[in-house]
C-alpha cells in the first residue's frame, strides 16, 4: 500500500474512534484511540516525514508541532480518564479531536498531494510497507512506551530521524 493511502486509512480509523467516544467515552476505546495515534505519529516521525522533509520542510515542522500538542492532550485526556472525570475527558476529546482534524486536512490537502506528485510509485509503496510494519510494531507496543513520560516533552522535540532507505529504482 502507498504510504500516503496507508496514513489516509488510519485517519479514518481515528475518526471512528473519535466518533465512538463521543456517544460513550468507555476506556477500552479511548486506549484504542491513544495506540492508534501514538503508533501513527511514530510512524510519520520516524519514516515518513524524514522521507519527504527535502520537499515539504515547512509543512514538516508545523506538522512536528502539531503532533507535540496532540501528544500533550492526548496524555491530559488519559489523565482525566484515570480521574474517572467525565466532563473533563469530554472537553479533551473534543479538544483533541479538532486538533488530529485540522491536522489531517492539512496533510491530505497539501502535504499527500506533493508527496504523490513528487515521490515515485514504487518509493511510495515501498515507504508503505516500511511504515505498516513499524505501525504495528509501536501498536503493540502501546502508547505508554510511545509517548514521553514527561509533560513537557514530547517526541517532536528529539532530534529529527535520517530518512530511511528506500531501495525501489
Amino acid at each position: 500500500m502507498k504510504a500516503t493511502d496507508l496514513l489516509e486509512t488510519q485517519h479514518r480509523k481515528v475518526e471512528e474512534l473519535f466518533a465512538a467516544l463521543e456517544t460513550s467515552a468507555k476506556k477500552s476505546t479511548l486506549n484504542e484511540l491513544a495506540n492508534q495515534l501514538a503508533a501513527h505519529m511514530t510512524i510519520e516521525q520516524e519514516l515518513f516525514y524524514p522521507t519527504v522533509r527535502e520537499f515539504a520542510g515547512e509543512i514538516i515542522s508545523e506538522s512536528m508541532e502539531e503532533h507535540a500538542i496532540a501528544e500533550l492532550e492526548l496524555k491530559r485526556l488519559l489523565q482525566a480518564q484515570e480521574k474517572h472525570d467525565a466532563e473533563t475527558v469530554h472537553a479533551r476529546v473534543t479538544c483533541l479531536k479538532e486538533l488530529i482534524r485540522h491536522h489531517v486536512e492539512e496533510e491530505e490537502s497539501e502535504l499527500f498531494p506533493k508527496v504523490n506528485e513528487t515521490l515515485e510509485a514504487e518509493t511510495l509503496e515501498e515507504l508503505g510497507s516500511m511504515m505498516e510494519e513499524r505501525f504495528e510494531e509501536a501498536r503493540k507496543a502501546g502508547y505508554a512506551e510511545l509517548l514521553p513520560k514527561s509533560p513537557s516533552r514530547a517526541s517532536a522535540d528529539k532530534k529529527p530521524k535520517k530518512p530511511p532507505v528506500i531501495h525501489a529504482s
